[in-house]
């Protein structure tokens, strides 16, 4: 994925073959006098209405539903009177699942990296809302296709975020306090037992008690390691934040931006401080991308004109590189040679190997996501109310699409 999930996104869709499984999800056509290109890869978008899959000519939104951070499977629900219906949906080839019936109300939050199970809350409060209501007590259910798995009440005020790899603990951000929260950590919910508790160190230790790191600022946007193992997360605006490895140590902690590292497999987290400017201009400003062997991570800020070049090896920023300056929401996408960076109306390419830019793109509309073909000969690129794709070597386009409320781009859909 590439994966791309706003961690504050991580995710959602679907269609193709197997629509009847998919009552509700009737696809939207575009007016018959609109160009509507077919589309060369499945694509997973956020529409006014929720989410959706775009899919050849076909368009189709599902409202209450989560994709893995790869973009593979979804989770999707409905309603059922007082009930949750909830269903899996195979995003590669539309097989839907039979759908199980979970009493009470429950908005799907989180997919585990293997796709085979859902958390879902009461609250549609996301890791990438913002705050949620003040609570003393969070309501958890997780499930797989076969129906409910665990029923957690957990003390305090929590929101899913990933499952381990193994599947048997629940990454969550607790906020703090829990009536009126105004910061949040993450923490580990060991399923069997209900109890949640603090990640290792990256040498696996235990992280002693009031050394837990406590965040203020934006989580701009996460990214799934292409192993499905590790979950890179951009935050910014963290003036005076003090790392793990800070309090532990009684040093002071200044970091405006970091990359969050949350092993998966491991359940250590690390993070990787990104140097002045990043993080002094808007969160929206920035965006970041994984390479396709999973061995680089690249951060932009587009207000100063930087990328930053990260070892996911090493965990430490390697080099930084100027850019021209840009304006508006940045975005970016990866290839094997390439990096793609979008803000405002342009889109440029860069050279992966130097950073330095080797074109300029103009498009007609402010751009809302880019997503690259498996096969790196396409890039996609979100605008108002449509999609379009380019050529990825030359920027000439290809095709369009309509796509009405369009909010963005999340990324390719289906296993690789």
């Amino acid at each position: 994925m590439t994966v791309t999930i706003s961690r504050r996104g991580i995710l959602t869709l679907l269609a193709g073959a197997g629509a009847a499984a998919l009552a509700g999800c009737e696809p939207t056509r575009a007016p018959a006098s609109a160009r509507a290109d077919a589309i060369p890869d499945p694509l997973l978008v956020h529409v006014d209405d929720g989410q959706a899959l775009l899919r050849g000519t076909d368009r189709r939104t599902i409202p209450r539903a989560v994709a893995s951070a790869d973009g593979a499977w979804i989770f999707a629900t409905a309603l059922d009177g007082p009930d949750t219906t909830c269903w899996r949906i195979d995003a590669t080839t539309s097989r839907a699942s039979a759908r199980t019936l979970l009493p009470g109300r429950w908005v799907p939050q989180a997919v585990s990296a293997d796709g085979t199970g859902v958390a879902l809350t009461r609250t549609g409060a996301t890791v990438d809302g913002g705050r949620p209501p003040g609570r003393e007590v969070t309501e958890v259910l997780v499930a797989d296709v076969n129906g409910i798995r665990h029923r957690l009440d957990l003390r305090g005020n929590h929101v899913p975020e990933a499952f381990t790899a193994d599947r048997s603990g629940l990454f969550v951000l607790e906020w703090l306090p829990a009536t009126a929260p105004d910061r949040y950590r993450v923490r580990v919910v060991d399923l069997a037992t209900g109890e949640p508790g603090p990640l290792s160190t990256r040498d696996k230790s235990p992280v002693p008690p009031g050394a837990e790191e406590e965040m203020r600022g934006d989580g701009r946007q996460a990214v799934l390691a292409p192993d499905r193992t590790v979950l890179y997360t951009l935050y910014t605006h963290q003036p005076g934040h003090q790392h793990t490895r800070d309090l532990v140590s009684g040093r002071p902690g200044n970091a405006h931006a970091f990359v969050h590292t949350l092993n998966l497999a491991e359940r250590w987290a690390y993070c990787v401080d990104l140097p002045h400017p990043f993080g002094e201009a808007s969160a929206a400003g920035h965006a970041m991308a994984i390479s396709p062997d999973g061995g680089r991570l690249l951060v932009a800020d587009v207000a100063s004109g930087a990328v930053a070049d990260i070892s996911t090896e090493e965990l430490t920023v390697r080099r930084t590189a100027p850019q021209a300056r840009g304006t508006g929401a940045a975005h970016a996408a990866a290839g094997t040679d390439r990096l793609f960076l979008a803000a405002g109306t342009t889109v440029r390419a860069l050279d992966l190997t130097s950073l330095t830019g080797t074109a300029d793109w103009p498009v007609p509309e402010p751009v809302a996501g880019l997503a690259l073909s498996r096969d790196g000969s396409r890039l996609y690129v979100g605008q108002r109310d449509a999609v379009s794709w380019h050529d990825a070597a030359t920027g000439r386009e290809l095709g369009r699409v309509p796509v009405p409320g369009l909010v963005s781009v999340r990324g390719l859909a289906g296993s690789a």
